[in-house]
């Protein structure tokens, strides 16, 4: 395995911190301090706390939606690997390290006119939609797509807002009868 470069254990660090503690509640200090590094070194990859958030949720979201798919693959038939995707998220959820959607703790924290922000949101947002259109193609019903997307988002604003897999596991039972 290769060495990582200082930029990526920057954003390593900064990952791990945004997603345990939150973007507003972690400090460029606090990163530089955990990274042992000079300030100067941080803001020579990163210019701004928020172009090293967009970095982060560009990271994430290429992670997130490699992890989908990859789960997708344990289906056979459209309504298989939809179902592999939740069953995933079951899984996911009950972790102990799971805090939550990334791109939605993010979102929950920042103001609306934080722009550039958001519109990463939505990219890896309508990622994740594009998948479920994309393994739905062969049924050529977009809208059926749009709604088992919405479904999976409500599960993970469900499991965060109850702390509970349920509401997974119920957006599941949706998701097998739509299919």
């Amino acid at each position: 395995m290769r060495n990582m470069t200082v930029r990526e254990s920057i954003l390593k660090t900064a990952a791990r911190l945004f997603y345990q503690q939150g973007y507003s509640n972690t400090g460029i200090n606090q990163v530089i301090e955990q990274e042992d590094i000079a300030k100067s070194s941080l803001y020579q990859h990163f210019k701004s706390k928020e172009d090293l958030l967009l970095a982060y949720l560009h990271l994430t979201g290429a992670e997130t939606l490699a992890r989908l798919k990859e789960a997708s693959e344990h289906g056979g038939s459209p309504k298989q690997k939809v179902l592999a995707i939740f069953d995933y998220l079951a899984s996911s959820v009950t972790n102990e390290s799971f805090h939550g959607c990334h791109f939605l703790n993010i979102v929950y924290e920042l103001p609306h006119d934080a722009s550039r922000v958001r519109q990463q949101v939505k990219l890896q947002k309508e990622s994740v939609r594009d998948l479920f259109r994309h393994i739905l193609g062969p049924l050529e019903n977009e809208a059926l797509a749009s709604e088992i997307y919405t479904l999976f988002e409500g599960a993970l604003i469900g499991h965060k807002v109850h702390n509970d897999s349920w509401p997974v596991w119920a957006a599941r039972a949706v998701v097998e009868k739509l299919l």
